[in-house]
């Protein structure tokens, strides 16, 4: 399955919502930056859970939230009208621009904007 597969797939799951309240793109773009938002949380809670509260880390459960955030990362991306695979290569194109021989503290405290 390539990112650009799993967008669409993701998408079919999404039509179905209620966006009537808000134009279509918008009610999609709100609903994805939202709920990447909370599932992001969820993340952190898992690893809050596991650092200061004696529980074990839960990398099945964690994985599974990871899921629910691409899912919103593929929402969020459609309703902008982009390819996740464009948005992954804009963002290694800016990363060799920044650090073009890997992470340098350095450059990453000077950074160019």
């Amino acid at each position: 399955m390539t990112i650009d597969d799993y967008q669409t797939d993701a998408m079919r799951t999404a039509s179905g919502m209620n966006y009537k309240k808000y134009k279509s793109v918008e009610g999609l773009l709100i609903n994805g930056l939202m709920g990447l938002n909370g599932e992001a949380g969820e993340c952190i809670d898992i690893l809050k859970k596991h650092c200061f509260q004696g529980h074990k880390l839960d990398k099945e459960h964690l994985a599974e939230e990871l899921g629910d955030v691409m899912w919103y990362v593929a929402v969020s991306a459609e309703a902008l009208g982009y390819k996740l695979s464009d948005i992954v290569k804009m963002n290694i194109e800016k990363l060799i621009n920044r650090y073009p021989d890997g992470f340098d503290p350095e450059r990453s405290i000077h950074r160019e904007e």
